[in-house]
């Protein structure tokens, strides 16, 4: 019973963040596809600005005032971190080689599917942050921001995942995937929030002080994803600028959600 009020606020919480995820997602069945490789630019430049910022606001900068509240040296855990999460994916790159040119369509693919992962991976110590501080608030911890703190914490990113679901279903439907997979594929993406939350609740001691090195991560992976795939395809025609006013756009988005909303 001592756990089961905290694992429901913290289930209620993330629940939310992962229903905007899911509204986010579902601006696929509201914008068009259109055959146009403007519009793929676009939405490959938006998710990649998208990713960047949450990098920055949502990841890297959590995890270096965590650290400092745990007496380390603040650069330590978020450049080890940060390192890892782009060998992570650097390695699945050179274990899963790329398909060759004639499977043009398929490598498309695969590169939305690294995508996905690099969000997916970000929502899951976004979901574990919102959990651990319901766990706090409810244990009466010193510096917790109590019940209503948490609560905020859960909109706040809750809010943030909005652009998060469009980043991934619009670009995936602009690549010939149907409107209702695109949708469940970035559904999916915040499905790992829930279950991140749940557990950290259960492992709150041990747990908090891997938040640093977790977030950092998570933020190397989706920078790697950025850099190596979105930006390159968002510029594979150097006649439409789309790709870079698409990453403008979704960062400033994702940069005033993320300051505003704390």
């Amino acid at each position: 019973m001592e756990l089961l009020y905290p694992c429901l606020l913290a289930l209620l919480g993330t629940g939310f963040t992962y229903c905007m995820t899911t509204l986010g997602a579902a601006t696929v069945f509201v914008v068009r596809r259109v055959q146009s490789h403007t519009v793929q630019d676009l939405f490959l430049g938006f998710a990649s600005g998208v990713m960047i910022a949450a990098s920055v606001w949502s990841l890297l900068l959590p995890a270096l005032e965590q650290a400092r509240e745990a007496n380390l040296p603040a650069w330590l855990p978020v450049a080890t971190g940060f390192l890892l999460g782009g060998v992570f994916f650097y390695a699945l790159d050179i274990t899963l080689p790329h398909l060759n040119a004639q499977h043009n369509r398929s490598k498309a693919l695969s590169g939305q599917t690294k995508l996905f992962t690099a969000i997916t991976l970000h929502n899951i110590p976004e979901g574990m942050a919102v959990g651990l501080a319901f766990a706090l608030a409810w244990q009466g911890a010193p510096g917790a921001a109590g019940l209503a703190g948490a609560a905020a914490l859960a909109l706040g990113i809750g809010v943030q995942n909005f652009p998060e679901g469009a980043a991934i279903a619009l670009p995936l439907h602009q690549e010939g995937l149907s409107a209702r997979r695109s949708f469940w594929y970035g559904s999916l993406s915040g499905v790992v929030e829930p279950v991140g939350g749940l557990l950290t609740v259960l492992l709150a001691g041990w747990v908090q002080s891997l938040m640093p090195w977790l977030l950092s991560f998570a933020a190397g992976a989706m920078i790697y994803v950025v850099v190596d795939e979105l930006i390159p395809d968002a510029h594979q025609r150097q006649t439409s600028n789309m790709g870079t006013f698409g990453c403008m756009a979704g960062f400033l988005i994702m940069m005033v959600l993320d300051v505003a909303l704390g």
